[in-house]
């Protein structure tokens, strides 16, 4: 520590930031070493504690350090998350293995935009025009504003939701600002923390949400945002119940101002009722909805609602031409989403991906293992032993399934006994196959 006391140098907090990102990259000061304390390193360079704090802060914005606590500044380390979709070939993977740790929509259940192309396609758009197609404004207004016990609400249209989750930080928060995730988590959601410097409090879930306990437990740790998915929660497929999420607004009453987030990405294909966190007096909250799991990921576009404070710091950071979603996306995804046709498409996938989650369960059941189906791709399931080694021996039998570790907000918090698989587009036979693997397993 001595060493790191007399090279880092500087009288000013970019100075002495500056000083500290050149050890960094010359290797002096390697990832996840502790930084002086600021007392320390204040009195070594004979200069006031805030300007120590202020570079410290400026290290964490960049990226380049986090804040521990009583455990001080470290140099940063950041784990990696893992990403959705298909695993990742390695030289230890079967080669006849099948991927069902996916969390992806069927294919076959996206529907074809061809037909809908030409409907989109039209006059040209050109700078100085409205970010958000006013056709597609209107439409989301109603379709969001239904759910929503706020009377004012502003529509912002994103490139998805893990775009919408990264603008809304940056346009709300201050790099080093706590957020409150669930825990078990949402991959996007936890790699947009980590690389924004944005320290995640895990809250817990159970079969009703997240715990009212947990929410309160974060708010004392001084959160200025929550993350929360109402519906098929990814990866638990939990969702919350109308008596908790009462309870949990009933706690938020008395912190208005903390920013609300609700990533309602199952909503079209949800076979549960939305219930909010957002409560009628709340000042700063952002309600998502993207069309990635009915109209596919490519499609690259999610509406948002939000309190127009919130809709006026997120139109900053979508300038017309600039920063905007695509209007010919925009018009696309209108007419999909307002085409009889289609949302009875959407119907039938939704009742497709319940009815193969039922049957998965079934057969889980059938071979000792006890889970609820839940909303969502996806099904969560207990195992006996520590998912990292059931995922392993699965892997030996051909079966690749997400390890429950990997959805933790914090290396820190305990194994997971749960494995997410995806089994939607399984057969009957496959499916009792998969059951019988993971059981014996």
């Amino acid at each position: 520590m001595s060493d790191s006391y007399d090279a880092i140098t500087g009288s000013t907090a970019a100075e002495i930031a500056s000083s500290v990102r050149g050890l960094i990259e010359r290797g002096s000061l390697a990832p996840g070493e502790t930084l002086p304390p600021v007392r320390a390193l204040a009195d070594s360079l004979g200069i006031n504690r805030n300007t120590v704090v202020a570079a410290y802060r400026q290290l964490a914005a960049t990226g380049l350090a986090s804040g521990h606590g009583r455990a001080g500044t470290r140099v940063a380390s950041p784990d990696p998350v893992a990403q959705e979709g298909f695993a990742p070939r390695s030289a230890d993977r079967p080669a006849h293995a099948r991927d069902v740790g996916t969390g992806n929509p069927d294919p076959s259940l996206i529907p074809d935009p061809s037909r809908a192309l030409a409907r989109a396609a039209g006059r040209p758009v050109l700078y100085g025009s409205p970010v958000v197609d006013p056709e597609l404004e209107r439409w989301a207004t109603e379709f969001l504003g239904a759910d929503l016990a706020p009377d004012e609400l502003r529509i912002t249209v994103t490139g998805g939701a893990s775009d919408a989750m990264d603008r809304l930080f940056t346009a709300m928060l201050a790099p080093g600002d706590r957020v409150a995730i669930e825990d078990p988590g949402f991959l996007t959601g936890i790699h947009t923390l980590r690389i924004g410097g944005y320290p995640a409090v895990p809250v817990p879930i159970d079969d009703e949400g997240i715990t009212v306990a947990g929410l309160r437990a974060a708010l004392e740790q001084g959160v200025r945002a929550i993350v929360c998915t109402p519906r098929a929660q990814n990866p638990t497929g939990v969702s919350l119940t109308p008596s908790r999420a009462a309870e949990l607004r009933e706690v938020l009453a008395d912190h208005p101002y903390v920013l609300i987030i609700e990533d309602d990405h199952f909503s079209l294909l949800s076979r549960r009722p939305y219930a909010s966190l957002i409560g009628p007096g709340h000042e700063r909250w952002a309600l998502v909805r993207s069309v990635s799991k009915f109209l596919g990921p490519d499609m690259s576009v999610a509406l948002v609602a939000t309190d127009p404070r919130t809709a006026e710091r997120l139109g900053m950071r979508l300038r017309p031409g600039i920063a905007w979603v695509s209007h010919l996306l925009q018009r696309l995804a209108l007419v999909l989403l307002t085409d009889a046709e289609t949302r009875a498409d959407f119907a039938s996938a939704a009742e497709h991906y319940a009815a193969r989650n039922d049957a998965f369960c079934a057969a889980l059941a059938r071979h000792g293992i006890r889970c609820a189906p839940g909303d969502g791709l996806s099904v969560w399931v207990p195992v006996a032993d520590a998912a990292s080694d059931v995922t392993a021996r699965l892997a030996e039998q051909g079966w690749i399934v997400r390890s429950g570790d990997e959805f933790r907000v914090s290396p820190d918090s305990p194994r997971s006994h749960h494995l997410r698989v995806t089994a939607h587009d399984l057969t009957d036979a496959e499916q009792e196959s998969l059951a019988a693997a993971i059981a014996s397993a």
